[in-house]
């Protein structure tokens, strides 16, 4: 008995599969954006000299790690959608 089937694959996957490229695209572009607006926000807050200043500084550092993290998945997808 064969270990692998050798037929041909049924249905219409190969013709009407979809990247999800294009969804990570979005996530990206909205994780970008919002780590921009909350990272400026703390910031503000956190120079405000409000008294848990050395939250909204971490919370502030960390909004600006996701930002960073999305501008770069970004570029990668920029890049491999210009791939040949």
């Amino acid at each position: 008995m064969p270990v692998h089937d050798r037929r041909p694959p049924r249905g219409t996957e190969p013709l009407n599969a979809r990247s999800p490229l294009g969804v990570r695209m979005v996530l990206s572009g909205l994780a970008l954006v919002a780590g921009i607006v909350a990272a400026v926000v703390f910031g503000v807050l956190a120079a405000g000299g409000t008294s848990p200043v050395a939250g909204f500084w971490t919370a502030a550092a960390i909004s600006a790690a996701v930002a960073v993290i999305a501008a770069i998945d970004l570029w990668v997808l920029r890049r491999r959608s210009r791939a040949p």
